[in-house]
């Protein structure tokens, strides 16, 4: 029970800043929300794998740039009114934020699927290798994508719509991200208690046991992973839109970093855990980042802390021993 309060004053701590900082006529602020709003869902994502598969992903910067590069695509082909493809189907872009959430989770659903095909048939090391590999090899691949930025990026003049808001309103477009942030954590916390949520569960911890009862350990964790790129593939359509901006280093392994960052900061397997990770990783940016441009170090000081005598993350041991997901 105590867990759910802290992740309600978390929830309820971050909208509030948004709507202060609106009072204040104060647009960075709010900015910076959205951003806490946006990495948070990416790092829910990776939770379903990390948390509840017991999966230790650092490929999820490819779903991260999937989403990215989706949005940037569609987006860009919008705005230059060129067709994605004429032949021997009409496909346009769009600057509509449903489709291109849709178009996001879809092609971040499927590079899961066969990421996670191939990654899964490994454990331990291999599978942290192997899912580095994939993430490595899109970033690559973005670089030498000349029609779409290649290294320099790809530019997007006009925040995408969404209908019956005003997207370049900082403070409605910070909503739609702490709503979709909201339903996603509504969704996962349903996961974690459903059969599905505990069959997985089970597989992290006696594989053994979950055969014998005749489920596929791999198939579980197979659909987890997959949930978990759609997710962070939404991330990276949101993140996008935020900057307007997208670039190969959406898909590079410091980005998969900082996600699993925000994951243990707050606490592997804790529902709102990477809601308080991204957040303090954004104030110690904003904090610390003004005082040097050295500020990792104080990062990596905290993260050696959190990982040596606080497992449980900043909500772990807030909440004490409490079952995660509560």
């Amino acid at each position: 029970m105590r867990e759910r309060h802290i992740n309600a004053i978390l929830l309820g701590g971050l909208l509030a800043t948004a709507l202060a900082a609106w009072g204040l006529d104060q647009p960075f602020t709010i900015t910076l929300a959205t951003k806490v709003a946006i990495l948070a869902l990416a790092g829910v994502g990776l939770n379903i794998t990390l948390g509840l598969g017991g999966m230790i992903s650092l490929g999820h910067a490819a779903f991260f740039g999937i989403g990215g590069y989706a949005m940037g695509i569609l987006a860009s082909h919008a705005q230059n009114y060129t067709p994605l493809m004429e032949a021997p189907l009409l496909i346009e872009g769009t600057n509509s934020m449903p489709v291109i959430w849709l178009v996001a989770i879809a092609a971040s659903a499927l590079a899961a699927l066969v990421i996670g095909a191939l990654s899964l048939r490994t454990t331990g090391a291999y599978f942290i290798m192997v899912t580095l590999a994939f993430g490595q090899m899109l970033y690559y691949f973005a670089i030498s994508w000349p029609a779409y930025g290649g290294e320099d990026g790809l530019s997007i003049y006009v925040r995408n719509g969404f209908p019956g808001l005003n997207t370049l309103d900082p403070i409605q477009f910070f909503g739609l991200c702490f709503v979709l942030l909201c339903l996603v954590l509504l969704f996962v916390a349903r996961l974690g208690r459903a059969p599905f949520g505990l069959a997985l569960t089970a597989a992290r911890q006696v594989p053994a046991r979950v055969e014998a009862v005749g489920l596929s350990p791999y198939r579980l964790q197979l659909v987890a992973f997959v949930l978990s790129g759609a997710i962070t593939g939404l991330a990276g359509a949101l993140f996008a839109d935020l900057n307007r901006f997208v670039s190969p280093a959406m898909f590079s392994w410091q980005t998969s970093g900082e996600i699993m960052v925000f994951v243990i900061l707050g606490g592997v397997a804790r529902l709102c855990g990477p809601v308080a990770g991204a957040a303090l990783f954004i104030l110690l940016e904003h904090w610390l980042g003004a005082l040097s441009e050295f500020w990792h170090i104080y990062l990596g000081a905290l993260l050696l802390i959190v990982v040596l005598f606080a497992r449980g993350g900043l909500i772990g041991q807030i909440a004490g021993r409490e079952a995660a997901h509560d």
